[in-house]
């Protein structure tokens, strides 16, 4: 995979905005055509100047379909975002609009970008470790502190997950040691979630699933990706880290 920004010590000036600075990178997701979900992306460092030349700091939501063939690079939307600082919008919904329509172009696909006044109320989740044989059926639970590694810079990303099955009673220990296998493993977020979920469908025979990770925010931004065998997803963006 060649990458524009990635893993490389020098950035480009960010003089001015650019779309130029966007850079793509593929899913390997195809065996997850008959599946649904979406990546939830959080920028906390989005800023602009309004009708009055001000500067203005905000956070912005952009919505990724699972199912775009391609993604955005992270490092590269960090920069993108800000080369955002010195453009002046007099409706700042133009300056999301632009962020939808440029994400939109580079992954053929429809993006959606709002500005994050406030997060979803987290749901009521247990944690796996309480369960010390069988979870419940329609129950929300959490892993704390899972841990992959990047594929590029080799650097440790970390996270909580959800899982939520209606239908299969799982065993907590088995699950727990299955998620704590990717403490050294390197892939991206959206990887690992998919590898999850794939697991649980087939190797640990669940239906009526749904994974959801949560990881903490890098430069910036924070990703999120969804997982599920339902249409309507049970979790929406909502906070899960204090900081």
């Amino acid at each position: 995979m060649k990458v524009k920004y990635l893993g490389r010590q020098s950035n480009p000036k960010l003089d001015s905005y650019s779309a130029d600075f966007l850079d793509a990178i593929p899913r390997n997701n195809q065996h997850l055509d008959c599946f649904f979900g979406l990546d939830y992306w959080n920028a906390y460092e989005f800023s602009y100047l309004n009708s009055k030349n001000h500067p203005v700091i905000e956070a912005i939501e952009i919505k990724i379909s699972m199912h775009s063939i391609l993604t955005v690079e992270s490092k590269s939307l960090k920069l993108y975002l800000g080369s955002f600082y010195n453009k002046k919008f007099k409706d700042p919904s133009r300056a999301y609009k632009l962020v939808e329509n440029d994400l939109s172009k580079l992954l053929n696909s429809n993006v959606s970008v709002k500005k994050l006044n406030r997060f979803n109320n987290a749901p009521s989740s247990s944690l796996i470790s309480r369960f010390k044989k069988k979870i419940p059926r329609n129950k929300i639970v959490c892993f704390e502190g899972f841990r992959s590694i990047c594929p590029v810079t080799s650097q440790p990303d970390w996270g909580n997950i959800y899982i939520h099955s209606t239908s299969h009673l799982l065993d907590s220990k088995k699950l727990i040691k299955f998620l704590k296998s990717y403490r050294n493993k390197g892939d991206f977020h959206e990887a690992c979630i998919e590898s999850i979920f794939i697991t649980l469908v087939k190797d640990f025979a669940v239906d009526n699933l749904t994974v959801y990770g949560k990881f903490l925010r890098r430069g910036g931004i924070d990703i999120n990706p969804i997982r599920s065998t339902s249409k309507k997803l049970i979790f929406k963006n909502f906070r899960d880290f204090s900081q």
